[in-house]
């Protein structure tokens, strides 16, 4: 038997719309994720509310989902591009209202709570805070918002793959970007959405990216185009902790924590801490001067990728695969060499190890000077030829 609208809200058929809007409030308390509920129960909830006080009994079928989707993809490429330009342009329309609003309420160091979106374009609730924090619930999907404070999210992030026009780009000025338990809730930041916060952290879930290939525009057969939608999170003077990073993703901080990194992402920072045991697919780490790559994996290096580039700030590059095969001597002993700079359980094996600036730094200058003695040895002439 299909549930209905009534039966989702414990409420019987021909209740009046007071009792309607009881029974959601009641339920709403009950599974709010803010007093500890259920994240899809509360959004099942909200949906059957919203859809009783338009009189519809019953809530949209799966293939009614997809034909109400707000992205259109069952027509000709040209009409389906033309759609969503108009979704991306409304959508970014409505994140326009959203900064003046938020920006007028902190001007005047005022509470309040609104909706922005449609059903069709998809809600988002924003509620400025008494303590300055802008609260956001709901996916936010295409436009900018820059804000002048924190932001707390319970929501994912994701930018329009049909244009760049529309990019998804939120801007804190001060204060800290968090979503609320991302790992819990599952909460993501993919396809080419960028963040950036000038004076504080960024504590978010997993980070994907989005690199395809389409085919030729001049129809020409077996010949492809490679598009990109880098994903970008920059926290200059704070810290980046982040769980996956994976596919055309680039982070930059002053710290960055995170899990595994796969398949062209790249790190900046000069402080990098690796809790996950996944280094691989081209993937890129740009130290700054006088810091520092910790691992925690369990094991040692040679659970990481060769293919890894660590890249120093003056520009030298180092293969990882240098630092777990033949180079991996010199490596220890210049850590031995500098122990009373670290802590005891700074070592290539075991719990984990640290990987230091001026470390590598010294290891590429014996392997240039080794290959330069390798090459003079080998083109040397005798004083009789």
């Amino acid at each position: 038997m299909v549930e209905s609208n009534y039966d989702i809200l414990g409420i019987v058929e021909g209740t009046t719309e007071r009792d309607i809007r009881d029974a959601f409030r009641r339920l709403a308390l009950q599974f709010h994720s803010d007093r500890g509920g259920e994240n899809d129960q509360f959004i099942k909830i909200k949906q059957a509310y919203d859809d009783l006080k338009i009189g519809k009994k019953y809530p949209d079928t799966d293939i009614e989902k997809i034909k109400n989707s707000r992205v259109y993809s069952d027509e000709s490429e040209e009409d389906v591009r033309r759609k969503n330009q108009i979704l991306g342009q409304e959508l970014s329309k409505e994140m326009k209202s959203a900064e003046e609003w938020a920006t007028t309420l902190n001007q005047s160091n005022s509470t309040a709570t609104r909706l922005f979106g449609s059903k069709t374009l998809g809600e988002i609730e924003l509620e400025r805070k008494a303590t300055g924090t802008l609260s956001i619930k709901g996916n936010f999907m295409a436009g900018s918002l820059t804000y002048d404070g924190p932001i707390i999210m319970q929501g994912s992030i994701t930018s329009p793959s049909w244009t760049q026009e529309f990019k998804t780009n939120i801007h804190l000025t001060k204060g800290d970007f968090k979503f609320i338990n991302p790992l819990e809730n599952k909460y993501k930041i993919e396809n080419g959405a960028r963040i950036i916060v000038d004076n504080g952290n960024v504590v978010v879930g997993n980070i994907y990216g989005r690199k395809y290939r389409v085919e030729d525009k001049d129809g020409r057969v077996g010949v492809f185009q490679i598009q990109e939608h880098r994903t970008s999170i920059s926290a200059l003077n704070g810290k980046i902790i982040a769980e996956d990073i994976s596919n055309t993703v680039s982070l930059d901080a002053d710290t960055i924590i995170v899990l595994n990194v796969e398949q062209d992402s790249v790190l900046l920072a000069r402080e990098i801490l690796f809790y996950g045991e996944k280094l691989t697919f081209d993937s890129v780490i740009k130290l700054r001067k006088n810091g520092t790559i910790r691992f925690f994996e369990k094991f040692s290096i040679q659970g990481l990728s060769g293919d890894a580039i660590i890249e120093l700030e003056n520009g030298k590059k180092i293969r990882l695969f240098d630092l777990k095969t033949k180079k991996i001597k010199d490596l220890s002993d210049e850590l031995i060499s500098h122990k009373e700079n670290y802590d005891k359980d700074a070592t290539l094996v075991g719990n984990g190890f640290t990987i230091t600036y001026d470390m590598l730094d010294n290891l590429s200058k014996k392997q240039e000077t080794k290959q330069k003695s390798n090459w003079s040895s080998k083109f040397r002439f005798s004083k009789n030829s």
